[in-house]
């Protein structure tokens, strides 16, 4: 078994060695990541066209078959009520014209709602914000040893910051 980049496992590397294997690793999830939310976004945009279709089909039904409600709806009152034809075709479409009306003000409400959204604006402040904080933040000061000398692990941190460092650890990754 071998390593992405060819070296045995087990072998000794060197720091350059593994910070550019966990460069490509890193950058080969990214991509795989990246081509998974392509895939996944195109099943739903197809899934959606699909259901826009069907949805289509059912409106233009339904228009077409509202002449055939206005029909019932009078010749229903005439039963009802003994009046003239042409008066319950009247109240047929003064019926309609107050479904219109209607719906008209419920779509005039939530337009008045989709104006009023900052959904996107909130987000993009969001990331600006933390953007703002990443460029702020300085990395921890480091012991400044020869080049050749490699620090042991167990003296990594000192004594006293090794819990807040394993803490800080443990809360990012969760």
């Amino acid at each position: 078994m071998s390593a992405p980049d060819g070296t045995p496992v087990g072998a000794e590397r060197s720091i350059g060695q593994l910070f550019a294997s966990a460069t490509t690793e890193l950058s080969a999830l990214v991509h795989d990541e990246i081509a998974l939310a392509k895939a996944q976004l195109k099943q739903d945009v197809k899934r959606g066209m699909m259901s826009g279709g069907a949805f289509s089909v059912a409106g233009a039904v339904l228009v077409f078959s509202l002449p055939m409600l206005n029909f019932a709806l009078a010749y229903g009152i005439r039963t009802w009520s003994d009046w003239n034809l042409a008066l319950c075709f009247l109240l047929s479409f003064a019926a309609n014209v107050l479904i219109a009306v209607v719906l008209a003000l419920v779509g005039v409400a939530f337009a008045k709602k989709a104006k009023k959204s900052q959904g996107p604006q909130k987000v993009a402040a969001s990331v600006k914000e933390t953007a703002g904080v990443l460029q702020n933040a300085k990395p921890h000061p480091r012991p400044e040893l020869p080049k050749d000398q490699v620090l042991p692990l167990d003296r990594a941190l000192p004594q006293d910051r090794a819990p807040q460092a394993i803490e800080a650890v443990a809360r990012s990754s969760s």
